[in-house]
Parts: C-alpha cells; structure tokens; sequence
C-alpha cells in the first residue's frame, strides 16, 4: 500500500476491495452487515494490503434487488447504520491510509423513492412524472406494453400504474429506470455526487453505466426485432438503450464535479460494452476507468486470458487511463469455484456455472483442490499486471459459491421472475456472510447438514447489545465455512490468506507504478503466459518476470531470484501445470 493521499491518480494502480456490506461484518447481531462492521475490520483490510474499499450500495433500500433500489441516495439505510457511522469509518479508513469509493446507481430509483410517489401522485404530463420514461400502451385501450422489451430481471419491461400509463424497468420493477433527458435529473445526481465527495469520498462505483441515455421513440420503439432489452452490444452507438453515444455528455458533466476537488475524484463504469467502446468511459475527460469484463469472463484457458489482458491493456493506452483486472464480484459466481469446473469455451462458461448452481451444486464435479491451485495462480498473474487490480470479499480466503442454498431462503430477485420460472438460482452463492471465526460454531445442528441453524463464524456477535440472542445471517452459512475462516487463515503460511498479502505486498515494493498500460511478453509456448515488467528503481532488481503455466507439460523456468510462487516448485527448475511463478532479474 503506497502513500497516495495527496495524488490525483492514486487509482490508476490501486488494489481496491469490494465491500458487500450487508454480507461483511454484523456488529449489532441483527443478521445484516453493517457500516460499524466495516469500521472495525478495517485493520484487517490494512493488514491485507489493499489501496481502497468499494463499498456496494449501503443506502435505504426496500432490498428488491440486494441494494441496488435506491430509496435515498444521500443516507445510510437505518439497518446498517446512520450518517455519524459512515463518518466514523471515513475516518478510519481514511486514517489506514485507505481511501473510499461508494456504489453510485444513476440508471433507476426504487419505487419508493419520493420522486416517483410524486410521480405517481401528479400524474399524466407532470414534472414530478418527467422524471421518469412512462409512455402509454399499446392496443385498443393501452392495455397492452408500449412494446415487447423483456426486463433483464425477467417478465416485461413495463410496468402499468393505476391511471394507465406504464413504466420502464430494465431491470425489477421496483426499480423505474430514470429519464436522463430532464435537467432535474442531471442536477440530482451531481448533487449526490458532491455529498459523498464532502463525506470523504475518494471515488465512485457507477452501475449501469452504459444504460443512462436512451432514446425511446420512433423507430427504436417500433422496430422490436432488432431492439431488445437483452441486446446489450452496440458497435454504432445507436442502439436506444445501451452505450449510446450522448451517455459520454452526462460523465463529462461528472468530470467537472470531480475535479472541484483536490486530490481530484475519479470513477470506474460499469459498462458491458465491446472491448472497443470501453476507453471512451475510461477517458480522463469522463469517469478515469472502467471495469475490463473480458477478463472476469474468461475460462482458465492460457487462449481466453491472453486476449483479456491484450484487450484490456489496448483500451487503457487508448483511453489514457490504466486498465483493471477482476476475476469476480457480487453478480458473478466466484472463481475458485468457476476454475474448478469443467473448463468449457468461454461463451459457455458462465451458463455453466448457473446450471451447476441451479442444481445445488450437482450437475458437474466441483474440484476444488483444482480450483484452489488455478485461483492461486490466477491472483499471482493478475497482480503482476500493471494497473488497478479488484477483489471481492472473501476471495482472499479462497471461498467457494455456496450452490445449494435452499430456494426459500434465496434473496436475489433473479430466481422469483416470470422469464427465469425459477431455472436461475440467482447471484447469492457469492454474498454469503464472511466466516471471521471458526471457533464460533453453528448451534441446534449436527456436522453431517450442509448448514448449520444460527451459523454465524463470527460474522455476528453470539448476542445483541440489548443481551437477547442474535439472529441468523441473512444467508445460511454452509458448515464447510470453518474451514475458510480467517483466524485459521491467519497464520496458515500456506493459505489463501497468507498468498494474498505477500502478492500484495511485493506488488507495492517491487513493481514500478510508472509503467501503466504495458507489459513485455515472454514466448515460453501457446499454453504459457508470461510477461516482464520494469522493477521499482528501490527493489534492487531490473525486471519482474510473471509465469504462468496452463498446459499439462511443466515448462522451465526463467533465469532470475524466484519471488513467490503458488504452489510448491519442483526441484527440476519446472513451472508445473497451474502454477505461476515470480521471478527477478
């Protein structure tokens, strides 16, 4: 971790953790994460080494989907704290030598947000109602959707409400999507902006955010066969929904907001768009980054990541920013468990880890020894490449999906609508309560169930502040936790734990934070990625060399001072399969 307090980049090669805080640390036993959790945590995250936390939406919220429906965009939800609570974390953080980037969701509100009661409550051609994209229906009375848009939450994308009219929601519909043409809009969320930033907010998360600009009229509402909803790649620029070509005045807009503050903000899109679009997002005219997804979608394949990392690191050189590096995050089944599946093109690879979580974790042989040593490499690859690099909470303990999560305790709204007709079991495999404490043990259950009643391990203290007993986590913690929990990690020189504080540690001394947006490749063979970066001028070395080795046959290692390596080395001066090694010359 680099002393970065007063520079106006310090994110271009930061190692930033997301938060999920509802699954983080319960402080006061109600079964939520919540803001003080953080608070205490945090010289957990200073030991670990990270540059910055991210911190997934804490703000009310009806939870219609995990937070992400937002009832007040200037406030901490009651359930997890209050306004002097984040403060108070602000400090602490801000203390460790760790800066904050809060989750900013400017594509919807939630229902109950007070916008839309008002626009609800003033009806047809109000201001309040302008706020929002309402049309009228189509058929005889306009009893009908104005089209056929399917929600990416399943079901239509329109909603009707009691005078007739009907609503757009990409996403569930307790999330009305926003009409970024009303200059209200645009005041609102620079407003918002401004209010974190004088909370000591370094930089922003934005959700959605190729999806604000959107032009719902004319052809685009008529042509159904080529406009869906779930068509979200445009090359053009044209398409009505997504990545239009008028969303980059809306972040120029936000540009100005950032750097009305020294050091200047910065934001990270998240923008799943084609790889050649991503630099405009990532432009320092606009947010300053934007979340590379080739890589999180890559299968362990030495084909798929190559292309990932030459994409992501082309559009960083182009946007004049640096790219960013994540293997997984809260929408995305984790990768230890993702690597030790059976590693099918990456098109498919996604679908497949659905199917498996839909079938409780059945349908395909977990191996999760082979999981384990790809995730150890992974990390070791990915924290060699220049730029800023994105860890999600407990991937640092090597955690698994949780796939057998029984369906009535499912939070996601993913599983519960018309289109998935529970066939998708939906994202909270990944955002299980974090096991801190494998001495604190599940009560009223036996070791053969798959979870135990009350399983806490830590995440909640055994009673609330008032002396009554705590409640469950908000998501069953599988029994297998314990064995994942970081006081056992903690001194484990083998563990997961362990792997992931040294590869951050050595980052931040020996790799130079100059070198941005390229690498040199090695040719050590198809199955093998390797590259050389220039050492830090202090670490006594010229280069740092990464290897990594895909394929069956173990290759020979460069010349140089082995660093670090995942797995144990033979003594024939071999990188086996799955295995990356640092090394210095």
């Amino acid at each position: 971790m680099t002393d970065n307090n007063l520079r106006d980049d310090w994110w271009k090669q930061a190692v930033v953790y997301q938060v999920y805080p509802r699954s983080f640390k319960d402080v006061n036993g109600d079964g939520l994460g919540d803001i003080a959790g953080v608070t205490e945590k945090m010289p957990y995250l200073q030991a670990l080494g990270i540059d910055a936390i991210w911190l997934s939406p804490f703000y009310p919220s009806a939870l219609a989907d995990g937070g992400y429906d937002i009832i007040d965009y200037r406030n901490v939800d009651p359930r997890l704290g209050t306004m002097e609570d984040f403060d108070t974390m602000e400090r602490a953080a801000h203390k460790a030598g760790i800066k904050i980037v809060v989750d900013i969701v400017p594509n919807h509100t939630s229902n109950e947000h007070v916008w839309f009661k008002q626009a609800l409550a003033d009806g047809r051609g109000s201001a309040a109602r302008d706020r929002y994209i309402f049309k009228e229906g189509s058929g005889p009375n306009g009893e009908l959707p104005p089209n056929n848009w399917g929600s990416l939450f399943g079901g239509p994308a329109w909603e009707r409400v009691e005078d007739g009219q009907w609503y757009l929601h990409i996403f569930a519909k307790e999330q009305p999507d926003l009409n970024w043409n009303n200059p209200e809009v645009h005041e609102e969320f620079k407003k918002t902006l401004r209010f974190w930033a004088d909370h000591g907010a370094d930089g922003f998360r934005v959700d959605v955010a190729h999806g604000l600009a959107k032009k719902l009229d004319g052809a685009s509402m008529k042509d159904l066969s080529r406009w869906t909803v779930h068509d979200s790649l445009s090359h053009d620029g044209t398409h009505p929904l997504w990545d239009r070509a008028q969303v980059h005045d809306i972040y120029r807009e936000w540009r100005q907001v950032f750097n009305e503050y020294t050091p200047h903000r910065f934001a990270v899109g998240e923008a799943w768009v084609v790889p050649e679009h991503q630099y405009l997002y990532a432009s320092p005219d606009e947010l300053g980054q934007v979340f590379n997804f080739e890589f999180a979608k890559a299968n362990w394949d030495s084909t798929a990541m190559r292309t990932a990392i030459t994409e992501g690191l082309k559009a960083a050189e182009r946007s004049g920013s640096t790219p960013t590096w994540v293997m997984s995050n809260h929408d995305v089944p984790r990768h230890a468990s993702r690597y030790g599946l059976p590693q099918v093109p990456s098109q498919a690879h996604h679908q497949l880890a659905k199917d498996w979580i839909l079938r409780d974790g059945s349908s395909y042989f977990e191996d999760r020894a082979l999981g384990t040593k790809r995730a150890r490499a992974a990390i070791m690859m990915e924290t060699a490449l220049p730029g800023s690099v994105y860890v999600y909470q407990g991937e640092e303990l090597g955690l698994f999906e949780v796939a057998n999560i029984a369906w009535n305790r499912l939070e996601d709204p993913t599983p519960f609508k018309t289109r998935n007709n529970f066939t998708d079991k939906g994202r909270d495999g990944c955002r299980v309560p974090l096991p801190w404490d494998s001495n604190d043990l599940p009560h009223e259950a036996s070791w053969d169930e798959s979870f135990g009643a009350g399983a806490s391990f830590g995440f909640s203290p055994s009673i609330k502040p008032d002396g009554s007993a705590a409640a469950d986590p908000h998501l069953p913690q599988p029994l297998w936790f314990k064995d994942f929990a970081v006081n056992v990690e903690d001194g484990d020189p083998d563990s997961m734990l362990t792997l992931y504080r040294k590869c951050l540690e050595m980052r931040a001394q020996l790799l130079t934070p100059t070198q941005m947006t390229t690498i040199d490749w090695l040719n050590c063979g198809e199955q093998v990625i390797a590259y050389s970066r220039k050492a830090a001028e202090d670490s006594g070395f010229n280069h740092i060399i990464s290897i990594t080795n895909f394929g069956k046959e173990a290759v020979e290692l460069p010349k140089g001072t082995v660093l670090l390596s995942s797995h144990r080395l033979p003594q024939d001066g071999t990188v086996p399969q799955d295995v990356t090694v640092w090394i210095a010359d």
